[in-house]
């Protein structure tokens, strides 16, 4: 049973993670330069179908993963504990997800004008950080830690 969630797990982090590395090093700088929210909207509906299956996915295994690691709240909060400092980790690294899908979808993306791709580009680049640091936190957990 971990070995497959594990699985689901890696594959969710592959196709969010490569989506997101895609979209900024590739798709971005492309609109950027053209100022094409035709460009953007484009990857961003088609990998909108499985990039936010391939999140619900990841947190719905990573809860699961986390509850194995740090089986109740006292377990979960003590700093000593390495794998709850990297559950609790994992955990702020979704919270700053969720602020800047939040903020993305309800603020800048009902509003994008190519004047406004340099907003999105905020948001873009700190999630792709974010998603590569989620998929680090995940090698800690294994390899134990940044030691």
């Amino acid at each position: 049973m971990y070995s497959s969630i594990l699985l689901f797990h890696l594959l969710g982090a592959a196709i969010w993670t490569g989506g997101h590395l895609i979209l900024a090093t590739l798709v971005l700088p492309k609109a950027l330069r053209e100022r094409s929210v035709t460009e953007l909207m484009r990857f961003e509906s088609a990998y909108e179908k499985i990039g936010i299956p391939a999140l619900i996915i990841q947190i719905a295994t990573g809860v699961w993963l986390a509850r194995m690691r740090t089986p109740d709240l006292e377990t979960l909060f003590d700093l000593a504990d390495p794998n709850s400092r990297l559950v609790l980790l994992k955990l702020g690294l979704l919270a700053l997800t969720a602020a800047f899908a939040v903020d993305a979808r309800f603020r800048i993306i009902p509003n994008l004008t190519p004047e406004k791709l340099t907003a999105l580009a905020f948001h873009v680049v700190p999630v792709t950080v974010i998603s590569v640091l989620f998929v680090a936190v995940g090698v800690a957990f294994r390899s134990g830690g940044w030691a």
